[in-house]
């Protein structure tokens, strides 16, 4: 036997595997795909009744989950792929109706977070917003828990987690809306950390962290930008944030833009944009990344 015939195995082993893991998270975006401009998702799906907002795909991509405002409450939705289309949304049965949840997201073990105003303990009288996690385990997601760790008698939005475990949101904190960071260390997380250099006299919410901490997207409000409040780009220098750049007109509009996520594959960001959750290819980040 010569070294190709010995490799081969190795080599559809690897070829097999690989292909194995990408049908498992392979995701059926609908046709056309956007460009260089940000289009409407799912239009008369997901963009259908008053406010929708969010995005997030299950960890296997045949999920679709968003947010919608009911009735004064949030409740976060769900679309599934079957085989040919995405389907009617409906309730996510993940979560109760009882309270607001809303701005979910998984993390890299398959974990999800959360926000909603559901008492914390028996005894939580306070009508705030908190963090809740679902650990993933063997036998699937388990019972959501507040993370004692991060959440305050103020309000707590928006997660997003790196690779590491390190959890970004906005709290209300020191009174006003800004962005915070929270090491995981094992299995617990560090005292919430101010970003200094992201934040403003401004509200500061609603952070998109990349897998490897190497950049960050937000929502703010600070002045000079095109409408009620604007996303930003802001890249990790050795552990230094950069200066945040407004992400432009082609996506800031004269309303309220905000809700950034990218996909698994890297393939495409998505944003809400007031009433309607909007996507668009990522190559717009290469000129800031």
């Amino acid at each position: 036997m010569n070294f190709t015939q010995a490799l081969l195995p190795v080599l559809l082993l690897v070829l097999f595997t690989s292909c194995k893991e990408n049908s498992k998270s392979r995701i059926h975006y609908p046709q056309p795909l956007p460009k260089e401009l940000p289009q409407t998702y799912l239009k008369d799906v997901v963009s259908k009744e008053g406010l929708d907002f969010n995005a997030l795909f299950s960890p296997d991509g045949k999920t679709f989950y968003f947010s919608r405002s009911v009735k004064k409450k949030y409740l976060i939705m769900e679309t599934s792929w079957n085989g040919g289309s995405w389907s009617e949304p409906k309730i996510s049965s993940l979560f109760d109706t009882i309270y607001s949840n809303t701005d979910p997201f998984f993390d890299q073990d398959g974990s999800l977070y959360f926000i909603s105003n559901r008492p914390r303990t028996t005894n939580d009288t306070i009508d705030d917003y908190d963090i809740y996690k679902m650990e993933n385990g063997k036998s699937g997601l388990r019972p959501a828990r507040p993370i004692v760790e991060i959440n305050s008698d103020s309000i707590e939005y928006y997660v997003s987690v790196a690779k590491n475990g390190n959890i970004y949101f906005a709290s209300y904190i020191n009174g006003n809306l800004d962005l915070y960071k929270s090491e995981k260390v094992g299995a617990t997380y560090e005292k919430p950390v101010f970003l200094n250099a992201l934040n403003s006299e401004f509200e500061e919410h609603d952070p998109y962290i990349a897998p490897d901490e190497s950049y960050i997207i937000f929502t703010s409000t600070r002045k000079g930008g095109f409408g009620e409040a604007d996303l930003y780009f802001s890249k990790n220098n050795d552990g230094h944030w950069t200066a945040p750049i407004n992400l432009g007109k082609d996506i800031n509009t004269a309303t309220y833009d905000y809700c950034p996520y990218i996909t698994p594959d890297s393939k495409f960001f998505f944003y809400s944009s007031e009433l309607d959750v909007k996507w668009m290819s990522t190559d717009f980040l290469k000129k800031y990344r």
